[in-house]
């Protein structure tokens, strides 16, 4: 899903201070309904996994009808250009902003021609082969419009079938070249696939329409399903395609070497807390890691506060396990969307207010425990904890439901490199003091893992260890870490 391209030292200043998720996908195969309204629909309540660029097409007969372009899901479609979107499936996708790579071409989804028509690609994750692949397609004289791996995956496809396979062999054949993360949601005349790695690193979930017959749904997450009054079915497993046409689902393993690493970051960070993961909802996760925290390292304070949104059901289990009282502290202005407009030099000084407002009667002489799900280079951490004083703290303590970010992420998640990542070259005391608090204390990684109440092994957690589940190539590894760099 990432492009090609290099970063200029400069360009991280302007990066937001958190992992960013590669995308969401949807997919659909209902003749009848307006599939590109409810697409447009679940992409909706998928734009926390992307706010670059969107895009859908349908498919009518055999007939391809796509729309996309930079902005938000909102931005991007209205009734209008919806209305130009007929058919009877339909697959959706909303990407994440990238320096370097803001352009309309490498949004998704990707369309590609074939003997058998045209197919329509939606992905999430990273491939970490994509060099590779993307050259050994060359010599065999394909044709490429981006630099993005997701559309390297669509022309393998689009290769096997010009080679005389049919959509499903061809799919399963162009998936064995594929080395990294990949959810896909995938569009033909015929159907619609739903597709996950062998480790099942990035989510992918099937739902059924209240509709006789039956009609199948596939999404990043469960909350893209309840938007739309479909019920959630189960996962996509580790290595699985679902094949949805009009006979309805069927099911393939297309990979016998199944070895489930979904991202913990998901249950952490990026996927709602309304959605379902492991059997619940993950704000129930993130009570139990907020909890957990507060076992972990307790400190006594007078109030509770988290950073809205993502920090606040784990401040609300700290404040549950502690005993601490819970309270609003920071104040959302949940209409700031992406904007180029740059701040005034005024602005910057005075901190994060154009996102984060401190409420000074709650917080003036309160000794403050703030919860964040992470930290990755410790810029806006430092702004909150300026921003809480000023409002009237006397102590600022923060707590991390998460471990300390030491590795970059090579499966779809916009993480920095190593030595931009604070706790890659600084201790937890030097990051406390870097940031301003009075305490800081991160949870524990059995922490983490335990309380999903899973096989802790069947999580990946690369960015907290390093030990990276899917091997990485030694060239693409050497633009990331530290340690390859000085070996070199």
């Amino acid at each position: 899903m990432i492009p090609n391209h290099s970063f200029e030292a400069d360009e991280h200043s302007c990066k937001p201070d958190k992992p960013e998720e590669a995308c969401g996908v949807f997919g659909i195969y209902a003749p009848g309904e307006d599939v590109a309204k409810l697409t447009y629909f679940g992409l909706y309540a998928l734009q926390h996994r992307g706010q670059e660029s969107a895009g859908i097409a349908t498919f009518e007969g055999e007939t391809v009808h796509l729309h996309k372009d930079m902005g938000l899901v909102s931005q991007v479609f209205n009734e209008s250009n919806l209305g130009h979107l007929p058919g009877n499936l339909a697959v959706g996708h909303t990407r994440y902003s990238t320096t370097g790579s803001s352009r309309v071409v490498n949004a998704q989804p990707v369309v590609v021609e074939t003997r058998l028509g045209s197919l329509a690609l939606a992905h999430n994750g990273n491939l970490v082969n994509t060099k590779e692949l993307r050259e050994e397609l060359l010599a065999r004289k394909c044709e490429f419009v981006s630099t993005t791996d997701s559309e390297a995956i669509a022309v393998a496809i689009g290769w096997e079938v010009d080679q005389g396979k049919d959509w499903l062999e061809a799919a399963i054949s162009a998936f064995a070249m594929c080395q990294g993360a990949f959810s896909l949601t995938i569009a033909t005349p015929q159907g619609v696939m739903g597709v996950r790695d062998p480790h099942g690193v990035r989510p992918l979930v099937i739902g059924t329409l209240p509709t006789t017959p039956q009609r199948y749904v596939l999404a990043s997450e469960t909350c893209g399903l309840d938007i739309i009054g479909a019920e959630f079915l189960r996962d996509v497993q580790p290595g699985e395609l679902v094949w949805i046409t009009e006979e309805g689902m069927a099911s393939f393993h297309w990979s016998q070497q199944q070895k489930r690493k979904l991202c913990v970051f998901e249950m952490i960070y990026f996927a709602r807390p309304d959605s379902i993961m492991e059997g619940e909802n993950l704000y129930t996760y993130r009570l139990r890691i907020g909890r957990r925290l507060a076992v972990e390292s307790p400190i006594d304070a007078d109030i509770v506060i988290g950073v809205p949104d993502s920090g606040i059901p784990a401040a609300i289990g700290f404040s549950q396990a502690s005993g601490i009282p819970y309270a609003e502290g920071l104040i959302k202005n949940r209409y700031v969307g992406r904007t180029f407009i740059q701040p005034t030099q005024t602005m910057r000084e005075s901190g994060i207010r154009m996102k984060l407002n401190p409420l000074k009667d709650v917080l003036e002489g309160k000794r403050v425990i703030i919860i964040d799900d992470s930290i990755v280079r410790g810029t806006t951490s430092r702004k909150i904890v300026k921003a809480l004083r000023d409002a009237g703290a006397t102590e600022v303590h923060m707590r991390i439901s998460s471990p300390p970010v030491t590795h970059p992420c090579f499966y779809g998640i916009d993480t920095d490199n190593q030595d931009q990542l604070i706790a890659a070259t600084k201790s937890v005391a030097e990051i406390g003091e870097q940031i301003g608090v009075d305490s800081l204390a991160f949870l524990s990684r059995e922490g983490m893992l335990s309380a999903t109440n899973e096989d802790t092994k069947s999580f990946c957690s690369a960015c907290f260890t390093g030990d990276y589940p899917i091997e990485i190539p030694e060239m693409v590894k050497r633009a990331k870490l530290i340690l390859e760099k000085a070996a070199t």
